[in-house]
């Protein structure tokens, strides 16, 4: 069973939704402990990462994610829980079912980048000249070709990236981890990587990723999970979490048939003149619907003028993030 939990507000409300139906799971983390000397990093921290899934990380700074993802990539070892892959406990072995591309990039600045990469591909298990076959057909559909005899301390920080992104995917892993895998790109690489992770995803591969970005989580994300002082406070599909933080508020603009619209409207649904971008003339609101129905206050609203906006005003995944982890712990 797939299940998620969320802190709602000041008081104690933990809403956990089950799904009715089994889903296949490609990385479980089973309450990962870790300690640093007095330092707690991560606290019996349980995640499930569907297969097939864009599942994004996220936490502020010192929250533990890098030391997750490390203990995922067997960097270090936990000091209480387990992970599995695949429903097996996670071995050796299993590094070459897995591409990691972390966030201080790992490349070796005075070697050569086509001799580099076929020595980190073969480290992941590929044979010297697969390594090489598949390394060129990489380097001909980036345009590329030119920076095979080149030393990494030769490229831009950039340039550096889209290598270390290549060798992070070369020897197609059923799950990529990726920490910040936009940092240092400019927009128009950062949109190659991004069709990139999509294509990838779309092929099969599992992608969980480690970002600040809230903007690339609303884009790519299909689930998240959200790490603050070394615990999971929020794990889910991102569709069912902004349901529990929806507050049933809508944005309206209407022009209004009657001077006496702005006090009924104000009175009817405590409602707050608000601004958004439109094309129209009408007068904007935010509005909270309360005990009124959907189809009840469109009747109202077109009884009283031309509606030219009606939408509901969903949370954000920054909105989440910030209320989850700056409201008052639980006593």
């Amino acid at each position: 069973m797939w299940f998620f939990e969320i802190t709602l507000d000041k008081q104690r409300l933990l809403c956990i939704f089950t799904f009715l139906f089994e889903m296949s799971i490609i990385l479980e983390t089973q309450s990962i402990g870790k300690r640093f000397g007095t330092y707690t990093a991560l606290d019996h921290v349980s995640l499930q990462i569907p297969t097939g899934s864009i599942f994004g990380l996220l936490g502020p700074n010192g929250a533990g994610k890098t030391t997750l993802i490390r203990i995922i990539n067997q960097i270090i070892t936990p000091d209480t829980g387990m992970v599995l892959l695949d429903g097996s406990p996670l071995k050796p072995a299993d590094v070459s079912q897995i591409g990691y591309m972390p966030e201080e990039r790992g490349l070796y600045k005075s070697m050569k980048v086509g001799e580099q990469c076929v020595y980190l591909a073969q480290l992941k298990g590929m044979p010297k000249k697969e390594a090489e076959s598949e390394l060129k057909k990489w380097f001909v559909k980036w345009e590329i070709e030119g920076w095979w005899n080149k030393k990494i301390q030769e490229l831009s920080k950039g340039m550096a990236q889209k290598v270390q992104f290549i060798v992070t995917v070369l020897h197609k892993p059923k799950l990529l981890i990726l920490d910040e895998p936009f940092s240092g790109f400019d927009p128009v690489n950062a949109a190659l990587i991004r069709d990139e992770i999509l294509r990838l995803n779309q092929e099969g591969t599992s992608i969980l990723f480690s970002t600040h970005r809230m903007e690339t989580v609303e884009d790519l994300c299909d689930h998240i999970a959200l790490i603050h002082q070394s615990k999971a406070l929020l794990q889910g599909p991102v569709d069912e979490i902004k349901r529990a933080f929806r507050k049933h508020t809508y944005t309206v603009e209407i022009e209004p048939d009657s001077t006496s619209f702005n006090a009924e409207i104000q009175q009817r649904f405590s409602a707050k003149p608000t601004h958004f971008k439109s094309l129209n003339q009408g007068e904007q609101w935010e509005i909270h619907l309360g005990n009124h129905s959907v189809k009840e206050t469109l009747h109202w609203l077109n009884a009283q003028g031309t509606v030219s906006h009606f939408s509901e005003k969903m949370p954000s995944i920054h909105d989440i993030f910030i209320q989850t982890v700056t409201q008052k712990p639980s006593i």
